[in-house]
């Protein structure tokens, strides 16, 4: 791979890495309802206030999120309403597994259950 490759593909793994964390899939899918202020934001996560913003300044780094200030108050808005195509993806995936899972399952259940009768 050589160097423009690279950095092509370590901008995309910025913006997964952003994404990797549960309380930031979270923040973004809030922020897909409407724009939310950091005390809202605190206040729905159950985290303090400079946790909630190390998540929102990764967030804002990778580009997905955008900030507003007003008076002392910051809201925080989703810059790209297609992240929530990723969010689909991933929930086909999500089922995906399970129903291959469930299968496996099934199949192991019947493959004992042949064993004990022969």
């Amino acid at each position: 791979m050589d160097q423009k490759t690279r950095a092509y593909y370590e901008a995309k793994s910025r913006i997964f890495k952003a994404l990797a964390h549960p309380t930031r899939l979270f923040i973004v899918d809030e922020l897909v309802e409407r724009e939310r202020c950091v005390l809202d934001l605190t206040e729905m996560i159950g985290a303090d206030m400079s946790t909630v913003s190390k998540h929102l300044s990764i967030l804002k780094g990778a580009g997905i999120i955008s900030d507003d200030k007003r008076g002392t108050q910051v809201f925080y808005t989703l810059k790209f309403p297609c992240v929530l195509n990723f969010f689909s993806c991933v929930a086909d995936v999500q089922e995906s597994v399970i129903e291959e899972s469930r299968s496996v399952l099934s199949e192991t259940k019947d493959y004992h259950a042949r064993s004990k009768n022969e």
